[in-house]
């Protein structure tokens, strides 16, 4: 079963943890990302290798990657100015 910890909304975006307990005790982690409302929505889930010892870890894990992919999204982008000499 997956469980949603918790959600974390930034700006347009709503990013939630989804982790499965594994049968040999540990737990997989998985976010997902969405974006939009109505037929308009979006929403996007990336699962993840690694295999951690809690639940605490594996959504720590999890959260961390979705908030990531979201700042690379929204940071504002640098103006391309030559360097001075």
């Amino acid at each position: 079963m997956d469980i949603i910890q918790h959600s974390i909304a930034v700006g347009k975006y709503l990013v939630s943890p989804l982790i499965k307990n594994l049968d040999n005790g540990r737990f997989a982690a998985s976010v997902s990302i969405r974006s939009g409302r109505g037929n308009g929505m979006h929403d996007r889930v990336m699962r993840f290798t690694p295999c951690f010892g809690s639940h605490a870890a594996a959504s720590h894990y999890a959260v961390n990657e979705g908030l990531g992919w979201v700042r690379e999204r929204t940071a504002p982008s640098l103006p391309s100015t030559p360097c001075a000499a």
